[in-house]
């Protein structure tokens, strides 16, 4: 059983622009999903079907096997955090030690329990020195690491970030790259993340899936999907700078082996070229 499953998930808004068009999605435990595609593929009005905010205009959506209801949406909310791109539409307590409780709070949940999930989720996202700090004075990238405490401390099994780097400095980026990385090793999370920058994917992905106008094209692994040009093209996406590099060396008859990290690159080229005038 699949923590999140669509089915042929068609959605329409009400002025009948069709925007997901034959959807099926798997999302397995303990796994990171990178959902690519340029602005417009439909990767937001997707992420907002998996915790009820949009509705199926036909297909299904299911959350452990089942499917979303009126009966269940608490638990589903619970379960499958959204922190979305501009984090300014999720923070709205004085501090942000209170932003981070509101959630858990409003499960009803005793005080001592609060403290705790509050502690641990800054903890999480290394943000413990900034509880007491106003919101609106962080700069972006704290702002999105108190988001995603927000929803971390409901303890869902799948947090959802929806372009987690939009809007951050380089270091912003490299900082949340590594939350990422770490928030699979000490938890066990399922995280799914939506970008246009198909740069940041293979340091952080273990699964791939490829939108365009709101079409699901290709699924894969970094190695599958990274290597079929023609398809990132079509669907206005650049390849990353590695495997691009080395695939343009290869033509040129140079014996480099594929590579789509920084790590894997740094070995491949020192192979190759090592004890080489």
């Amino acid at each position: 059983m699949h923590l999140i499953e669509t089915r042929d998930l068609c959605y329409s808004y009400p002025d009948s622009v069709r925007a997901l068009t034959g959807i099926n999605f798997i999302a397995p435990r303990n796994t990171r999903i990178a959902v690519i595609g340029s602005n417009g593929a439909g990767k937001s009005t997707l992420f907002k079907h998996f915790n009820g905010i949009f509705r199926p205009t036909s297909g299904a959506v299911l959350i452990r096997g089942e499917p979303i209801t009126k009966e269940n949406i608490r638990e589903v909310r619970k379960f499958v955090g959204i922190v979305f791109q501009n984090p300014d539409d999720q923070i709205i307590a004085p501090t942000v030690a209170l932003d981070v409780a509101f959630g858990p709070t409003n499960l009803g949940l005793d005080d001592e329990i609060i403290h705790h999930r509050v502690c641990e989720a800054l903890k999480i996202t290394g943000i413990e020195h900034l509880a007491d700090r106003a919101p609106h004075h962080l700069s972006g990238g704290e702002k999105k690491r108190v988001a995603i405490a927000g929803a971390i401390a409901m303890e869902p099994e799948v947090l959802v970030l929806d372009e987690p780097t939009a809007g951050l400095d380089p270091r912003g980026v490299r900082d949340l790259l590594g939350f990422i990385n770490e928030l699979k090793k000490k938890s066990g999370m399922t995280v799914i993340f939506s970008t246009h920058d198909v740069s940041l994917v293979p340091e952080i992905a273990d699964y791939i899936y490829v939108m365009d106008k709101g079409r699901m094209v290709a699924q894969g692994t970094v190695a599958e999907i990274f290597v079929q040009i023609e398809l990132l093209r079509s669907a206005r996406l650049d390849v990353p700078l590695y495997p691009k590099l080395i695939r343009s060396l290869q033509e040129e008859g140079v014996p480099v082996s594929m590579a789509f990290t920084y790590e894997d690159a740094r070995k491949a080229f020192l192979e190759t070229f090592k004890g080489r005038s």
